[in-house]
């Protein structure tokens, strides 16, 4: 869809295929910039650009949907300026769907510079240190400047490890501040000539019982879709798997559920396997920037003096135009050789490899044989990891 038909396009999710052996699903989102086969991986666009490449090599790996950050671009260039410069779509130049986080995750990463009360957050800028307060009306106003088709809640997270008590009063405090959100965004609303919709989302950490209560109270407005927030944060794998699986099957099965922050393909599989819809990450542009590149077989570090001579493409099996056209020995040298040309390779092909992989999970459960193909894939990616970190600790020793 493009042009006017696109954004007269309302919000919706449906499903097309499902597994008969796991909650792994197909889906349709349909935005006001273009409909989203699920399940989907969406890039990050930080700062108002997926790092190292351009939005026609972004569309061009097949990417339909990408992410932007709330905190950092009201912090610059500020959300006013890119709502007088036409919002977020126009102002990057991307023609997709985009969904905006809440800056709520910020919050969490950047404790050091932040107070919370149950008002909202005052934080200190990692800029230049000026002071700021966040709260879930100035999130909402932020995001529906952006002009994104999807906009986040703002919510609290607590680190892996925090007291029960203070897990309990996240799980607490997101629902107050979702209901706030909801007074600014009643969940689906029209403005500058398409749809904006309101997810909300869950916390808990790894508890079973707050996860089940987050669960209950955000269900309960009847949002347009639910994200699963709070994983990802340096609990063990196996508990986040375990706490992804009981949060999907607690969200309503006709809404789009979507596990924020979790990037790593065998990650990935298991939360589709669990009934996720959309994911996202940092993780394949903040790897390749620092010569790391992702392929069936685990991780390949290019920078490698072990890639010296290497005329193998990335990865043999990935079509993308990087590994049609380049050997590791090249890429290497550009890194190297501090040429800009290596980061925007290495980027270029591991969000190819990533919308390969969201294919290639799509087709299979369309085909029903999803339970093969995730099997067959999370073991060769975990025997490619084990004898990359051999290779790590041969050379440490």
């Amino acid at each position: 869809m493009t042009g006017s038909d696109a954004l007269a396009t309302p919000f919706s999710f449906t499903v097309t295929a499902r597994s008969s052996g796991s909650a792994a699903r197909c889906g349709q989102l349909r935005t006001g910039h273009g409909d989203v086969p699920t399940p989907v991986f969406m890039p990050v666009g930080t700062v108002g650009s997926v790092k190292a490449v351009t939005f026609e090599q972004v569309a061009a790996t097949g990417s339909r949907i990408i992410l932007g950050n709330t905190y950092h671009l009201y912090l610059r260039p500020g959300h006013q300026l890119v709502e007088r410069m036409g919002g977020l779509h126009r102002f990057q130049g991307w023609d997709g769907a985009l969904l905006t986080d809440s800056a709520g995750f910020q919050v969490f990463s950047l404790s050091e510079l932040n107070r919370i009360d149950e008002d909202g957050v005052e934080f200190r800028s990692h800029l230049d240190g000026s002071r700021h307060r966040f709260t879930p009306e100035l999130s909402m106003e932020i995001q529906l400047a952006l002009g994104a088709d999807i906009v986040m809640a703002f919510d609290q997270c607590a680190p892996y490890g925090a007291p029960p008590a203070e897990v309990a009063a996240a799980v607490d405090r997101t629902t107050r501040w979702l209901e706030r959100c909801r007074a600014v965004l009643p969940g689906r609303l029209t403005r500058c000539g398409w749809e904006r919709v309101l997810f909300g989302i869950m916390q808990g950490g790894v508890d079973e019982t707050l996860r089940r209560a987050s669960a209950d109270r955000i269900v309960a407005m009847d949002l347009p879709g639910y994200a699963i927030g709070g994983l990802s944060v340096g609990e063990p794998p196996a508990a986040m798997h375990e706490m992804t699986e009981l949060a999907a099957g607690l969200l309503p099965p006709a809404k789009p559920r979507y596990l924020m922050g979790v990037g790593f393909p065998d990650d990935i599989l298991a939360g589709v396997s669990a009934g996720v819809d959309m994911f996202d990450c940092v993780l394949p542009t903040r790897m390749a920037r620092t010569g790391t590149v992702l392929t069936r077989d685990g991780r390949l570090v290019v920078k490698n003096s072990t890639y010296q001579e290497d005329a193998r493409p990335l990865d043999a099996e990935c079509g993308c135009p990087v590994c049609a056209r380049h050997s590791r020995a090249y890429i290497r040298h550009l890194f190297q050789a501090r040429e800009m040309l290596g980061p925007m390779l290495a980027t270029l092909h591991n969000l190819h490899f990533y919308q390969e992989l969201m294919g290639g999970i799509r087709v299979a459960i369309a085909e029903g044989r999803f339970e093969g193909f995730a099997a067959a894939a999370t073991a060769r990616w975990r025997e490619g990891e084990g004898r990359r970190l051999e290779d790590v600790d041969r050379r440490s020793g």
